[in-house]
């Protein structure tokens, strides 16, 4: 049997698997909006770590990362920066988020800012951009598993054809089961992911140059530009380091896929231990990613798209099972992020848009089947994207997030009591400066005077925001003290405990 067809059939039967817990999950779902979008607010710990993980190392890291490494050298290791700050935020600000969608049943973190801000038109625009940013998301794990399919099968499926049936097996258990299946899938595919990196990595520098140590050594001879900074391309100052850490910290945190996780903890607890490991998942992973793409540097220097070095040295290098397997490794890691991010905007059209103001007061199992048909739309623009336009896969997520980290002023807002809050009118003003302020300095002016835009649009986006905030109204008192009276009660006071019996009461 052709080596190809041993790893694209294996990469395939994982597929299948996919399938079969999709199933599953749909025999054990309930006719219910708050199960099919937020598992029931029932995810305990094992399982949340596992689909926060998986959800957020994608193709970005599975593949993306081993291609940075190859461009532009140990630079890349500025992911520890970002992955310590996730659990930073995840501990502090995510138990906020958690406790808050506890005691008012948030489901969409437009449901959030709505409710504080006392505004319709801040749910709409939350939800545009929580919408418009992530479609970027779908984009890249799509472009991931296309390239995953066309390499292993050496390029006998088509790029287009392999994203096409990737795609439409994710949409289909998410669709089938909603957040339940893709929760299953994930606690499968966070496992087989990060054991996969690493597998391939290790095997890799044994068959190549005889170890991780020779591997370096040979690195440090021929390419030493790859271990210095700013890299070979000039690319990792420290305004641009700055920049992608913070639109991969706070920028991702506040994506409606991570958002959504916190508000489906079974408890607060829950959500401190996440922040306390998943930095442990996160930034492990990028070792094993410097290894494949320091080495592949050396073994194909000549590679049109760094983004496919993983699979193309799995291909050339190691035997077609293992490759199989690994490959299979990438497929999780891509369709772990692409049913979340399915589900997140399918969720955020779904309740703030259709349920809100096109139909308000339907079955929940309506609610159900118009998801379903909004993950299919999704899907389409998904596809379009994925083999119409082409980018490097980490500058696709960094754009995401940075589109995302437009919500942090109105957030902080919500979570931490002050004494002057945000007004709606702030709030929306510094979203649509931000924006454009990112757009500005991306585009027109790309990373001026050495800050990437997200450091820029960012700091528009508070300085206008508490500018506008001090010459306008404020939300009601009532309103105010209600959510942040909340907030202080479960950070100083009665804890879990009390937010039970508020509950109850």
């Amino acid at each position: 049997m052709e080596s190809w067809v041993i790893s694209t059939g294996l990469v395939f039967l994982y597929v299948l698997i996919t399938i079969v817990l999709g199933f599953l999950a749909n025999r054990a779902m309930s006719l219910d909006l708050e199960d099919f979008l937020l598992y029931g607010r029932k995810a305990g710990f094992v399982v949340l770590y596992l689909t926060v993980v998986a959800s957020y190392h994608s193709a970005f890291a599975f593949l993306g990362s081993g291609g940075f490494f190859y461009r532009h050298g140990i630079g890349f290791w500025e992911a520890g920066t970002w992955t310590v700050l996730t659990g930073a935020i995840t501990y502090t600000l995510g138990v906020r988020i958690w406790a808050l969608g506890k005691r008012f049943g948030y489901i969409t973190p437009a449901d959030m800012l709505a409710d504080f801000y006392e505004s319709e038109a801040v749910r709409i625009v939350v939800a545009l951009v929580s919408v418009l940013f992530t479609i970027l998301y779908i984009q890249v794990q799509a472009q991931g598993l296309g390239y995953i399919i066309s390499v292993a099968s050496g390029d006998r499926i088509p790029f287009e054809i392999g994203t096409l049936i990737l795609m439409i097996v994710a949409g289909g258990y998410l669709m089938a089961g909603g957040l339940r299946a893709v929760y299953w899938t994930d606690v499968v595919q966070g496992i087989w992911m990060y054991v996969a990196v690493w597998v391939g990595a290790l095997v890799l520098s044994y068959r190549l140059f005889g170890g991780p140590l020779e591997l370096w050594t040979r690195v440090a001879a021929e390419r030493p530009d790859l271990l210095s900074l700013p890299g070979p391309e000039g690319f990792f100052t420290p305004g641009i380091w700055i920049g992608m850490s913070v639109a991969l910290s706070f920028g991702i945190i506040l994506q409606p896929h991570i958002m959504i996780r916190y508000y489906s903890a079974v408890s607060g607890r829950t959500i401190k231990w996440l922040g306390a490991t998943t930095p442990i998942f996160l930034m492990t992973l990028y070792i094993p990613a410097a290894l494949v793409g320091l080495g592949g540097a050396i073994v194909l220097p000549d590679l049109a798209n760094p983004d496919q070095i993983f699979p193309e040295l799995l291909v050339r290098y190691a035997p077609a099972w293992l490759t199989g397997l690994i490959l299979a490794g990438a497929t999780a890691a891509a369709m772990s992020t692409l049913d979340s991010i399915l589900h997140a905007n399918m969720t955020v059209l779904t309740r703030d848009i259709y349920q809100r103001y096109i139909a308000p007061d339907r079955e929940p199992g309506h609610y159900v089947w118009v998801g379903r048909g909004i993950v299919l739309g999704l899907l389409i623009i998904g596809y379009v994207l994925s083999v119409r336009t082409f980018g490097f896969l980490v500058t696709l997520v960094t754009l995401s997030g940075a589109g995302a980290l437009q919500l942090l002023p109105g957030m902080l807002g919500v979570c931490y009591p002050t004494r002057r809050p945000f007004t709606k009118a702030g709030v929306l003003a510094g979203i649509g400066v931000g924006l454009a302020v990112l757009y500005l300095t991306l585009v027109t002016f790309p990373n001026a005077l050495g800050l990437h835009g997200a450091i820029w649009s960012i700091t528009a986006n508070f300085a206008t925001c508490i500018t506008v905030s001090a010459f306008t109204k404020a939300s009601s008192d009532e309103t105010i003290g209600r959510i942040h009276g909340a907030v202080e009660d479960y950070i100083y006071g009665s804890g879990e405990e009390g937010l039970e019996e508020a509950l109850k009461s």
